[in-house]
């Protein structure tokens, strides 16, 4: 990364957040809160600026930790809170109790046979064992890193959608997840571009951010590249009426350089064995002051 003084104040998601309130529809989800969102949207980080870590509000500490906690958990195929909460991440409780895992017919705890652990790593195959996606394509990008087929789906239709004649065993689909990283041999570069399908823009998006960003320095040291640049292609992007105050608060704090993100893991050689504790954030991350916000139950 390039040394702090010499990077530039990046504001994508600043300017989302005020893209979204004074541009997006309003609309009414599924869980029956008025809701502004813009369909179609698409930030460009460069690394070497920095880690994207918001700093409109303190995103260390536990914040991080759950982050990083829940996606290598999933890369793990992680299906229920309990495993969830062995990697660090505890926040899925909610949506796993006991009242609501029995609307889809799930145990208490269970996330479904549709969410991101098994939809990475347990894909159904019609030769009847389960395809672990994870594990095969980051061999392939450590193997033949000139491929453009290093892509990572996160979607088992049969699992997730939803209408009278289907039943869906996933308490929630999955909203993110689809990766393509893209590597060139010539420089020893790689590149990670996330598609996102729905993004609760002031809570959920700074994670994923963190998470495929963290994605991206996993596979650079599995493959000795350099992570040159990362990019993220939201499609629902969208903000609760619950959530107005709180944005608008955020709006009002002007955006800071983003910090140094080192990960320290040598003689790691699977992406299933990195933690949370090996993601050292720098001291130079300087957020303004810590803010909790809704999100709709």
């Amino acid at each position: 990364m390039k040394p702090y003084e010499n990077r530039t104040i990046d504001t994508q998601y600043h300017d989302l957040l005020a893209h979204v309130m004074t541009n997006g529809r309003e609309v009414m989800p599924i869980h029956g809160e008025p809701t502004k969102m813009i369909m179609g949207h698409q930030m460009r980080f460069d690394m070497r600026n920095g880690f994207p870590l918001i700093t409109e509000r303190d995103m260390s500490g536990p914040f991080i930790k759950a982050a990083l906690g829940e996606h290598i958990a999933f890369l793990n195929g992680a299906r229920t809170h309990a495993e969830l909460s062995e990697f660090g991440c505890k926040y899925w409780l909610r949506w796993t109790s006991k009242e609501h895992a029995a609307k889809f017919g799930l145990e208490e705890g269970d996330l479904g046979k549709g969410s991101y652990g098994p939809g990475w790593t347990a894909v159904p195959t019609s030769e009847g064992a389960p395809f672990n996606q994870i594990e095969h394509v980051v061999r392939q990008i450590i193997e033949m890193p000139y491929l453009r087929t290093h892509v990572i789906d996160p979607w088992i239709p049969q699992y997730v959608i939803q209408h009278s004649e289907l039943q869906r065993p996933t308490v929630v689909a999955p909203c993110h997840g689809w990766i393509h990283v893209l590597c060139f041999p010539e420089t020893k570069e790689l590149g990670v571009h996330h598609f996102q399908r729905s993004a609760d823009s002031p809570v959920g998006l700074p994670f994923n951010m963190v998470q495929y960003a963290a994605f991206g320095m996993m596979i650079a040291n599995l493959t000795g590249y350099e992570f040159v640049e990362y990019v993220h292609t939201l499609s629902d992007m969208h903000i609760y009426s619950s959530q107005f105050d709180h944005v608008n608060e955020l709006l009002s704090r002007e955006p800071r350089k983003l910090p140094t993100m080192t990960l320290q893991a040598d003689g790691i050689d699977k992406i299933t064995d990195f933690r949370p504790e090996h993601f050292i954030l720098g001291d130079d991350y300087d957020p303004h002051a810590v803010m909790t916000i809704p999100t709709p139950k």
